[in-house]
């Protein structure tokens, strides 16, 4: 879609957003005497469905790693392919969270090892702790990992209003629904405090 508007906002969000990966949400508003609004919000968003991109963030993380001499070289490769859901991090996780709790599917080949508090935003700890992670398919991954969805303490689900009302219904999500099977403990729910407001796209 191609739009062409004199607005100083819009020229702001293309000098932004098109030298990034980058897409635009519209959100469709009604007030109470039948105006219609409509509410812009860009996503900037490195990770990509379509290539594999790492961040220079995410880059410069890794070269300091490896450049770490104080960190054994095992260590090092474990806190690597944390990164992205491999290597130790996966098998603990695993133990800890055999399957996914919207699904309950588990087989593994089609589990993803998703950190709560990102890997480029994480220490050097909790890049590897398992307790930084849910077992996921690929759909809820997506939507968790994009902060689409998060979860409170007591399991509920938040959904983003991003998200709209007829994919909700799609996905089976909506504000407020218990996901018993979500392994949540004290560690999880400082992890999650993070994920809910710094990767939640809430309003």
């Amino acid at each position: 879609m191609y739009i062409n508007a004199r607005s100083k906002y819009w020229t702001i969000m293309r000098k932004i957003g098109l030298p990034n990966i980058s897409y635009v949400s519209i959100m469709k508003l009604k007030d109470e005497d039948g105006n219609i609004w409509y509410y812009f919000r860009m996503f900037v968003d490195y990770k990509s469905g379509v290539v594999e991109y790492q961040t220079a963030e995410e880059k410069n993380q890794e070269k300091e790693i490896e450049e770490n001499k104080e960190i054994k070289e095992e260590k090092k490769q474990d806190i690597i392919r944390a990164r992205v859901g491999q290597g130790k991090y996966r098998q603990k996780l695993l133990e800890e969270c055999p399957y996914c709790p919207f699904t309950l599917v588990t087989d593994e080949r089609l589990l993803i090892a998703s950190h709560i508090k990102p890997w480029s935003k994480a220490n050097t700890k909790e890049k590897t702790d398992p307790k930084n992670g849910i077992m996921l398919t690929p759909t809820y991954d997506r939507l968790f990992d994009r902060g689409f969805i998060s979860f409170d303490d007591n399991k509920r689900l938040m959904v983003s209003p991003w998200i709209s009302p007829l994919n909700q219904r799609r996905l089976g999500i909506f504000n407020g629904k218990v996901i018993d099977k979500l392994p949540l403990d004290n560690k999880r729910k400082k992890y999650l405090k993070y994920h809910r407001e710094n990767i939640f796209k809430g309003s």
